[in-house]
């Protein structure tokens, strides 16, 4: 249920606290998702992936470029819920469908990528990970508990 066309809504004291959550939280998550394209996801790492879960590594190459595609696709969608200042109804629903799908990619996801990425480069190896994963599903959640309670994006209420 979006705000009716024509229907006036105002902000409640939730509105801009909820629209800078968004905007700071999609910048982590973007963070998340650059370092784990740019410094975790390589070949390595993949190979080491595929070998644990007993896949062929030969696969590796086209796995981690199905890998690297999500994680810009992601990366674009983060960068969308950095405009969350600016209260447009759209960009309510982008980041909660954007996020929403990363975190779940991350259970769609083996759980051996995982267990690679700690095994080469250490617990800071999860972090990027965390970030990504982490931050895109409490702000999906904070999203959809919003509009659960508001009806609304952005947390307003229909003006009298």
């Amino acid at each position: 249920m979006s705000p009716a066309p024509g229907r006036k809504y105002c902000p409640t004291a939730w509105t801009r606290p909820l629209q800078v959550a968004t905007a700071v939280c999609s910048l982590v998550c973007a963070a998340g998702t650059l370092l784990q394209n740019l410094l975790i996801l390589d070949v390595d790492l993949v190979r080491l992936a595929l070998e644990s879960a007993r896949g062929s590594t030969s696969d590796a190459p086209g796995f981690l470029t199905g890998l690297r595609t999500a994680g810009w696709f992601f990366l674009a969608g983060n960068a969308v819920g950095l405009l969350a200042l600016t209260g447009k109804t759209w960009v309510f629903w982008a980041a909660m469908l954007v996020n929403a799908a990363q975190a779940a990619s991350a259970v769609l996801l083996p759980l051996a990528v995982f267990d690679a990425s700690a095994e080469l480069y250490g617990r800071a190896g999860l972090l990027p990970a965390m970030l990504a994963y982490g931050g895109a599903a409490l702000l999906a959640l904070v999203l959809f508990d919003s509009f659960a309670v508001f009806r609304t994006p952005w947390a307003q209420r229909p003006q009298s």
